[in-house]
């Protein structure tokens, strides 16, 4: 895709963003928060797409995090990209935060397990195969034996990979997402290159939200 992409995050505590035009990474920032993604995503967009001299109006495409992270920040991200795509007549394209991990791990195999930090000791998990995922993600407690199976030599990349391995039989390869906005970038123009999705973005949320219900009461109604 020749027009310009634009790529943002904001499913952990930052706010993360980049522009790249024929395959090049032209502006870029990450911006760590707690909070206030919300309110600072926008502005940051702008003021990348401003350095570069390009309107709204120029972009082919725009990527978003998708997580597993934080629901809210996947929220805000997700939420902000399809709006933009909708307003604009460009595709949105999810980029999960299982595709952005393997990105950083060398060149794909015929089986690798990505691993993500969950809450709690515990891990999202993603199969893929030739770069490609295969099956749904999972959430694993890293403290007791995996009760999955994996395909001889499989490959685990990313949070606790040793110790994953080492539970299945697998070989674990320790990463990190050291460069958001270079992943964010080397993702989307990948896949913006093999055509429009054919659904929206979605948040990957993988395991229910830690809020708990109420337990006052419902307010009487009266007649």
């Amino acid at each position: 895709m020749d027009a310009p992409l634009l790529a943002f995050d904001t499913s952990a505590a930052h706010c993360a963003a980049v522009v790249v035009r024929e395959g090049r990474v032209v502006q870029q920032a990450f911006e760590p928060m707690a909070r206030g993604q919300a309110e600072a995503l926008m502005p940051l967009l702008e003021r990348l797409l401003q350095a570069e001299r390009l309107a709204w109006r120029d972009l082919g495409a725009i990527g978003v995090g998708i997580g597993p992270g934080n629901f809210t920040g996947i929220r805000i991200s997700v939420s902000a990209a399809r709006g933009l795509a909708l307003g604009l007549g460009v595709p949105a394209i999810g980029l999960s935060t299982f595709e952005l991990m393997l990105d950083g791990a060398g060149l794909p195999s015929a089986s690798d397990l990505v691993s993500v930090a969950a809450p709690r000791d515990r891990a999202y998990v993603q199969r893929f195969a030739h770069g490609r995922p295969v099956d749904g993600p999972e959430l694993i407690d890293l403290g007791t034996p995996t009760e999955f199976t994996l395909p001889p030599e499989t490959r685990v990349v990313g949070y606790e990979a040793q110790a994953i391995a080492r539970a299945t039989g697998a070989t674990g390869d320790e990463a990190e997402i050291d460069d958001l906005p270079a992943r964010l970038a080397a993702v989307l123009t990948r896949k913006a290159a093999e055509g429009a999705p054919a659904k929206r973005p979605a948040p990957l949320y993988v395991r229910p939200a830690d809020a708990a219900p109420s337990r006052d009461a419902p307010p009487e109604i009266l007649a």
